[in-house]
C-alpha cells in the first residue's frame, strides 16, 4: 500500500492520527485498490473530540471531507457497479462511517460541504434543524469552488485530485480552472455562453447569475460587461470510475 501520511500501516493505527491526513490515505487506498478497512476502522472510530481539533478550520474540513467523499463514491462503485443503477439511493444511503455518525454522500456534500443547503433548492434553502455535529464540522463559509473537486461518479464530473490542507485554495482554484476550460463555451457572435448544469443545480452557491456573471468575467470567460444567455447542458450520468488527475 503507497503511504499518503504515514498514519497507517498494515492496517494498524500509529498516533497520533491527523484526520486531514487520514483522508488522503482513504483516497489512496481506494485509486490504488489497496484495502481500505484498516483506515475505515479508524475513521469510523474517531472520537468527535480527536476529529474537532483536526477540523479546527474551512481549509482542514473542506480536504477532509472532499477526500472522504470521492474517496466513498470511488470504493462503493468498485464494490458493486450496479449500486449506480439507483442513483438517488447511492447519494441518500448512510454508510459512511465518521467518528460513529452513520452519514450519507448527500449529508457530506450538502450539510458538511455546502454547510447544511437543501439539496433540491438551487442553494436558496437551508436546513432548519442541523444537527450539533453537522454544526460543529460543516464548513463555515460556502466556496462555490467544491463543485468543481466533487467527483459523484459520473462521465460529467470533474477529475479527482488529492486535496491536501496547506494547498486546498490553489488546487480548488486549479480545478476550476481545468473544469471551466474544458465544460465550458462562449459563442460571441450570438452571445451564448454554455456551461455546465451544475451552475443551474447550484445557482445561490455561485450567487445567482450575477454571481456566475461575476466569476466568468474574473477567470476571463467572457469580456467584462457582457451579459450572454447562458445555457445549461445536460449532465452526462454515465458512471465512470477512476477518473484520478
Amino acid at each position: 500500500m503507497l503511504l499518503f501520511s504515514g498514519t497507517i500501516l498494515n492496517g494498524q493505527a500509529e498516533t497520533p492520527i491527523h484526520p486531514v491526513a487520514l483522508s488522503g490515505e482513504l483516497l489512496e487506498s481506494v485509486h490504488y485498490d489497496a484495502d481500505p478497512t484498516g483506515i475505515l476502522k479508524v475513521l469510523a472510530e474517531f472520537k468527535e473530540s480527536d476529529l474537532a481539533v483536526g477540523l479546527n478550520n474551512d481549509a482542514a474540513k473542506k480536504t477532509f471531507w472532499i477526500n472522504i467523499y470521492n474517496a466513498m463514491v470511488q470504493y462503493r462503485l468498485k464494490q458493486d457497479t450496479s449500486a449506480y443503477i439507483n442513483r438517488g439511493k447511492f447519494f441518500r444511503k448512510r454508510n459512511i462511517v465518521v467518528a460513529g455518525r452513520n452519514l450519507s454522500l448527500d449529508d457530506i456534500e450538502h450539510r458538511m460541504l455546502r454547510r447544511s443547503k437543501v439539496k433540491w433548492s438551487l442553494g436558496y434553502v437551508n436546513r432548519w434543524f442541523p444537527s450539533a455535529f453537522e454544526k460543529q464540522f460543516r464548513v463555515e463559509e460556502l466556496d462555490w469552488r467544491i463543485h468543481f473537486a466533487l467527483n459523484c461518479g459520473a462521465m460529467s464530473c470533474p477529475a479527482i485530485d488529492y486535496y491536501r490542507e496547506q494547498s486546498i485554495n490553489e488546487q480548488l482554484d486549479n480545478a476550476t480552472t481545468l473544469f471551466l476550460m474544458f465544460e465550458t463555451e462562449y459563442d460571441s457572435i450570438t452571445n451564448i455562453f454554455t456551461l455546465p448544469k451544475l451552475f443551474k443545480w447550484y445557482s445561490k452557491d455561485f450567487g445567482g447569475k450575477a454571481g456566475i456573471y461575476s466569476l466568468l468575467e474574473k477567470g476571463e470567460y467572457i469580456p467584462v460587461g457582457a451579459k450572454p444567455k447562458l445555457v445549461f447542458k445536460p449532465y452526462d450520468w454515465t458512471m465512470s470510475v477512476s477518473n484520478f488527475r
